[in-house]
């Protein structure tokens, strides 16, 4: 019944909700909720207006997304233009998922989220919802879950990669450079031969507008949103585009827009040196427990000895050789968790001198996957829910989208990034030259639009941890003030990628109750972790865990 009495404020509205996804095509400033004079001159043609309006009119067929699945849990597919500039033109699917309130007398509106990515599946997210949220935010929303266009079930793009090509960080070495940027080219002229004109479009400013017709094809004037990671940034473009029909906006764990894309993958550099500092320090303070050394410097001289060691003959770990890049990669991340980087370390001085070590506290160093864990919850592993998606189709829908949306970042000269790898090696010597060594983005063409700027005032929550190893604590402090109307909760002594929700009063109770009531905090809110909010933030960086993606390339080379 509710459908079918927002069915008509769908047909006769679709073109004044609809109509500023076009503005937004050629502007960068947020279009208006009605038809302004720069978007009527967009759709002036009675084509494209007709081709709108068809989209709008869409009713979504609903069936049970898996046998496996909640019957409450329902997939439906809808159309959605390739090109927004050219609704008349072709069309790809898009996959969307809902879990009605089971409140329909308390029902606000639609709850949509992302896990990030890019390229993360969000399909399988309202189970996620349904099962970690509470009662008092479930009962005002109908949970909608998608996955982004080119990405899952919505025409999955591929460039045909090999697992080896996937392989994209990559430290930098004179004697490798050149191999170095012939995989970049290759995987830049791969993806353009096999996605052909569809690849200028699997962008952000897209996906934003997909949510919106979204929106407008289920009858809502707002929508309301939780995205992590790269979800804030896709949050923060829809907000920007659409001001007027941002809702409550939570964003997780947050991207620096300013930086997208270089610059984010360079904070993982950044970030990581602060982050080994506390490390040193903190493993100095327990000597006594860990035996890496009783100052900083000496916790700090036996760990750069190990990568020496390992780059002049492999560590075997787990039965692999292991070299000095290979321990400066997995290092990163797990610096972020001291208690987990030292037992690593430990057990990789046990490995150098051939005793035998912990292949699982090793794991977290090698990035390999670890043993054990918890049974895995309803929603864990659905993403693909039985649709056959190519092998790479995460790492194509991750360049398309990291190249696509603002070229201009990316240098076309190879010497630029050897210069900059350099630099940033002896700036950032943990990661620096992985960091800004070549991109396949390097050869990627131009953008088909200009960068999205975000600057509004539309009320939202950025949530943070103080020691997040993917979005450092400066990338959310910048999306804050990009955002001028939102409030920011700040874990102090938070671990992990991704915050909500973890098990902590404070950091719940502030997201809860804003998704509850619509109130935001008065003043930006400042919480303490604890050890059961770090271990659960910590969990959610894992495969088939909240917020990333079921894959395990989700993390930790992945927003």
């Amino acid at each position: 019944m509710r459908r079918r009495r927002l069915a008509p404020l769908v047909a006769v509205s679709a073109l004044a909700t609809l109509a500023p996804v076009l503005a937004a095509s050629t502007a960068t400033a947020a279009p208006a909720a009605a038809p302004s004079a720069g978007t009527a001159s967009a759709v002036s043609s009675p084509a494209a207006k007709s081709a709108l309006d068809r989209y709008a009119k869409q009713k979504p067929t609903w069936k049970r997304c898996d046998a496996d699945t909640s019957a409450s849990y329902q997939c439906a597919t809808v159309k959605v233009p390739l090109d927004y500039r050219k609704p008349g033109g072709k069309r790809i699917d898009l996959a969307i998922s809902r879990i009605k309130t089971a409140d329909p007398g308390k029902r606000r509106g639609i709850l949509l989220s992302n896990p990030g990515g890019p390229g993360g599946e969000g399909l399988w997210m309202p189970l996620m919802m349904k099962e970690e949220l509470p009662k008092s935010v479930l009962k005002s929303y109908d949970l909608v879950g998608f996955d982004p266009r080119g990405v899952g079930r919505s025409s999955p793009v591929s460039c045909g990669l090999t697992p080896k090509q996937e392989n994209w960080l990559r430290p930098y070495k004179a004697e490798t450079y050149a191999k170095d940027v012939a995989w970049a080219r290759t995987v830049a002229d791969k993806c353009r031969k096999k996605m052909g004109d569809r690849l200028p479009h699997i962008t952000t400013r897209n996906t934003a507008r997909d949510m919106d017709l979204v929106r407008a094809i289920l009858g809502q004037k707002k929508i309301s949103y939780v995205g992590y990671s790269y979800g804030t940034y896709l949050g923060a473009v829809y907000a920007q585009l659409f001001p007027k029909r941002a809702d409550r906006f939570v964003l997780d764990s947050a991207v620096d827009p300013q930086r997208a894309w270089r610059g984010m993958i360079q904070w993982w550099a950044e970030g990581a040196e602060p982050a080994f500092d506390r490390w040193t320090e903190w493993a100095a303070a327990r000597s006594k427990t860990y035996g890496l050394g009783n100052t900083p410097k000496k916790v700090d001289r036996t760990f750069w000895d190990l990568v020496a060691r390992a780059d002049k003959d492999p560590i075997e770990v787990d039965g692999q050789p292991t070299n000095g890049d290979d321990i400066r990669q997995g290092m990163r991340a797990l610096s972020f968790t001291p208690q987990a980087a030292s037992e690593a370390v430990v057990e990789l001085k046990k490995a150098a001198k051939g005793k035998p070590a912990s292949a699982r506290k090793l794991a977290r160093i090698t990035e390999a996957e670890g043993g054990g864990g918890t049974p895995a919850p309803e929603w864990a592993g659905k993403a693909a829910l039985a649709a056959e998606t190519p092998a790479d189709n995460m790492t194509a829908s991750f360049w398309a989208v990291v190249c696509g949306d603002n070229s201009a970042v990316w240098s076309r000269n190879p010497e630029t990034y050897r210069r900059d790898a350099i630099e940033d090696k002896g700036r950032y010597p943990l990661f620096g030259d992985f960091a800004s060594s070549i991109k396949p983005c390097a050869f990627w063409g131009k953008s088909a639009e200009p960068v999205t700027v975000v600057k509004n005032k539309v009320g939202s929550l950025v949530v943070q941890n103080e020691w997040d190893s993917q979005t450092p604590l400066p990338s959310g402090q910048a999306l804050h003030r990009q955002l001028k109307g939102s409030k920011m909760v700040t874990v102090l002594g938070g671990e992990g990628h991704g915050v909500y929700p973890s098990g902590n009063a404070c950091t719940d109770g502030a997201v809860n109750r804003y998704l509850a009531t619509g109130k935001l905090p008065a003043k930006d809110v400042t919480c303490k972790a604890t050890t059961a909010s770090n271990a659960q933030a910590r969990q959610n960086e894992k495969p088939d865990a909240l917020p990333g993606s079921p894959v395990p390339e989700r993390a930790p080379n992945r927003f």
